[in-house]
């Protein structure tokens, strides 16, 4: 019975292992995935009998891994924007045609689509403003590379915060797996080897 609630608790914790990444991928459109990790860790460590080590030592990590992915993720797109001449509100306009783009196009190629569309409606909405604020279209074209590659940069920044996240949770809740003892079935006892056999078995040993 104990070693059924072992293998028990393992298949649960791997599932839920598996649902924190498939979470990370919300990243993509911009929805704060990192943060819906720490709920659902949250619910787990209600309502598992046996939620493992997940103390206040590792809320700290957690929420500190948390913000520092979203500065990360905002730092990046604003200083990349920055450095290809984007405005704050070209800057902005990226953000919110990333977040569009990829809803739109998430059906498509199997959920690579919103990776895609992400990027496609951050450099969209940059050129769009910056060419709406009377900006030539040489200057527009560049300050929307930049908000793009920031956008992409600082998803990928988040999801490896993310990805950390994850793996400090499942350092936590993975269950102590003791070995499992087999009983051995009662063998017969060996007949006394006879003088003779003896003999004989050393003579093929040593022949």
């Amino acid at each position: 019975m104990e070693g059924l609630l072992h293998v028990f608790s393992f298949g649960m914790a791997y599932f839920f292992v598996v649902l924190l990444a498939l979470v990370l991928l919300l990243n993509i459109p911009g929805l704060p995935a990192n943060w819906l990790v720490l709920v659902l860790v949250g619910i787990w460590q209600f309502v598992h009998p046996q939620p493992g080590d997940l103390d206040a030592w590792y809320w700290i990590m957690a929420v500190g891994l948390a913000v520092l992915g979203e500065v990360l993720e905002t730092g990046v797109q604003i200083i990349k924007g920055r450095r290809h001449g984007s405005s704050k509100t070209g800057t902005f306009a990226g953000m919110v045609g990333a977040f569009v783009g990829a809803i739109v196009f998430a059906p498509f190629l199997l959920g690579i689509g919103a990776l895609l569309g992400a990027l496609f409606g951050a450099w969209l909405g940059c050129l769009l403003v910056e060419l709406m604020r009377g900006r030539p279209l040489q200057q527009s074209l560049d300050a929307a590379f930049g908000t793009m590659m920031g956008r992409f940069l600082g998803t990928v920044c988040k999801c490896g915060v993310g990805g950390a996240i994850v793996a400090l949770t499942a350092r936590r809740i993975w269950p102590e797996m003791s070995p499992v003892v087999l009983p051995l079935p009662d063998m017969p006892p060996a007949p006394p080897a006879e003088p003779g056999q003896v003999v004989l078995w050393l003579g093929h040993l040593f022949c």
